[in-house]
């Protein structure tokens, strides 16, 4: 096993990660490694929409902003108000650090970063780079790291995190090109891994994406509202959300069946159940509520529902069309409503097919399917709802550490949102909290021995090896995304729990040292399997209990056993479902309990310039 040392470790090279170690540098420490594996996956560099969107404090115009009016904004159920006050508080500093790197967020000639409306945002906070943002911003910060000569591990799987008496140990990880054991013994740990994409098959997630939350949850972390995502419409031939722009511009939804008699012949399912002028209107609005809603379950969100419909009950499948328009449609816009005909107009884009109105308003939109072989002008896209990104995660406090101290979760690896967050909150978030997390690891530098315990640590190791790692995984996957997306079926998430428990306790174990592992092909297939059923444990415990809990929830539509849906129970406070590792009942098991826990408040805190500069120059050594 190669041993190495460092005094800070971040586990990933998103957004998240090549910031965290960016500000680590900046801020004078010395020892940082990023361990990545592979500097070119992950859904920072590879996933985006009609144009990716950055929500930070409005920069423009007349209305009025502040850091607490936009983390009220942000506070929807299950968020801690701290986590919220200081993303919102740190946005202009880590949106400006980003321009400065050369991201071209657009603004006009008096310098105003104009912005626009996202999905619950009640302010036009929100900005664009384009359909890539985060690769902007990635391809930015790598090189920000690189001129300051980051050390950076490469095709290193990091699978086990080390804990030594409630604190961060070392990081164990996998050189994925020689499989080789690699220890890294450090005093600082940051887990910038994204979300736990691994556990759904209907997954806009890019390719290259896992997640490794059950690191986090081994080591002892809690987890904060697991059962809070994020699902949509993405076309399923290239993963890609299809929000805003290409459903403003009404294309035809149609599905076809690829078997029966009728195979190839296309239908408008959309007018089984509305009105060509309802459809129209609907299609529009998921333009800005493209997230599913159980609240906009017969409004917007109804789309989804009855895409699924055709997709996993009737096993057709669904596509935009945007060579043609819709039924209804006319060209003097008669058959749309006053918000759908106001935006149409105002924009310009009145043109006589979807696909020429789409061109018009987001042309980079249309280029970005061509470049990856769909050519929108002739080619339908095939849509499914798919999983896009956790609003839970590992849960921090205001500095992002976790309970393990040294342990820090940033991005979306950390568990700060819960069931509903504006759009682009996400992206302001991986940069908020990596920069809390590394100055907090600069004013707290721990200077303990950290190597006494490692071996006896490590002796303790032992990784669990199971048959056809790859066809289990599959398996699971498909599972979850039937039983445990927006739609929930409470027995089926039983059965599937109950059956990756059983997965677990049938795996063979081995020592870390043991020579019959390092030679086997699959190791890092393994590796994730085995971090993907610890999790899908937790996120199922965490799903059954706010099933009970709040009844239907956020993006979790809860079946009942009548054939109907669980309504939402408006009168429990706001919590934050935490999930964490209890005793196991058998050696070798790993067992998670959930909880409801009362969310955070508005923290007390001084506004008072003198005393906060006092303090300020004292902790800084000023």
């Amino acid at each position: 096993m190669r041993i190495s040392e460092a005094q800070t470790v971040v586990i990933g090279s998103g957004c998240a990660g090549l910031n965290a170690a960016d500000w680590l540098l900046d801020l004078g420490l010395s020892g940082v490694m990023l361990v990545t594996e592979s500097m070119n996956n992950g859904t920072s560099r590879n996933a985006g929409s009609d144009k990716q969107t950055y929500y930070k404090l409005s920069l423009s115009g007349a209305i009025g902003d502040s850091p607490e009016a936009m983390s009220r904004d942000m506070m929807s159920e299950g968020v801690n108000a701290d986590n919220a006050l200081a993303e919102a508080s740190s946005s202009v500093q880590s949106f400006f650090k980003l321009v400065s790197l050369g991201v071209p967020f657009p603004c006009n000639n008096y310098g105003e970063y104009v912005g626009y409306q996202t999905d619950h945002d009640p302010r036009s906070r929100a900005t664009s780079a384009g359909p890539l943002t985060s690769r902007l911003m990635t391809e930015a910060l790598e090189a920000s790291v690189l001129r300051k000569g980051l050390r950076i591990l490469d095709n290193t799987l990091a699978f086990k995190i080390l804990a030594n008496e409630g604190c961060a140990a070392g990081v164990l990880c996998l050189d994925t090109t020689t499989n080789e054991l690699h220890m890294i013994r450090c005093a600082h740990i940051i887990l910038a891994v994204g979300g736990p994409a691994y556990i759904y098959s209907s997954s806009v997630y890019p390719l290259g994406h896992t997640g490794m939350t059950g690191m986090a949850l081994s080591a002892g972390a809690a987890c904060s509202n697991l059962q809070q995502w994020q699902y949509g419409l993405a076309s399923k031939d290239f993963r890609w959300n299809v929000s805003g722009s290409y459903q403003q511009a009404l294309p035809r939804y149609v599905s076809i069946d690829c078997t029966g008699d009728g195979a190839g012949v296309d239908r408008e399912f959309l007018l089984d159940d509305l009105s060509p002028r309802e459809a129209l209107r609907l299609t529009f609005l998921k333009g800005y509520q493209w997230p599913f809603d159980t609240r906009k379950a017969k409004g917007s969100s109804l789309i989804d529902l009855l895409t699924h419909r055709q997709t996993h009950e009737f096993g057709r499948h669904v596509f935009m069309d945007f060579t043609r328009n819709p039924t209804g449609w006319t060209d003097d816009l008669s058959a749309l409503d006053d918000e759908s005909r106001a935006y149409l107009e105002n924009s310009g884009a009145v043109q006589r097919t979807p696909i020429k109105r789409l061109e018009h308003m987001n042309q980079p939109a249309v280029e970005l399917y061509r470049a990856h072989g769909i050519d929108l002008y002739t080619t339908p896209l095939r849509v499914e709802v798919c999983a896009q990104h956790c609003n839970g995660g590992v849960s921090v406090d205001s500095h992002w550490q976790t309970a393990i101290r040294g342990l820090y979760a940033a991005g979306e690896a950390a568990g700060t949102f819960g069931a509903y967050r504006p759009g682009g909150s996400a992206l302001n978030s991986t940069q908020v909290g990596s920069m809390r997390a590394a100055q907090h690891i600069a004013l707290n530098q721990r200077s303990e021995p950290i190597s006494a315990a490692i071996k006896s640590l490590i002796n303790t190791v032992s990784i669990p090896i199971y048959p056809n790692a790859e066809g289990i995984l599959v398996q699971l996957q498909s599972r979850m995304s039937a039983v445990g997306a927006h739609l929930r079926d409470v027995d089926g998430l039983h059965a599937l729990r109950e059956d990756a428990k059983t997965l677990r306790r049938s795996a063979k174990h081995y020592n870390v040292n043991d020579h019959e592992l390092t030679t086997r092909s699959d190791l890092a297939a393994q590796l994730k399997l085995n971090d993907m059923l610890i999790t899908l444990d937790a996120v199922i415990d965490a799903m059954l209990f706010a099933a009970d809990f709040y009844g239907s929830t956020g993006a979790g539509l809860v079946a009942d056993r009548c054939g109907g849906y669980l309504p939402h129970r408006d009168e429990q406070p706001n919590c934050v479902i935490e999930t964490k590792r209890a005793d196991a009942t058998e050696p070798g098991e790993t067992r998670f309990v959930s909880r409801a826990v009362p969310a955070r408040a508005f923290p007390q805190r001084d506004l008072w310039f003198e005393s906060v500069w006092k303090t300020f120059r004292r902790e800084h050594g000023m």
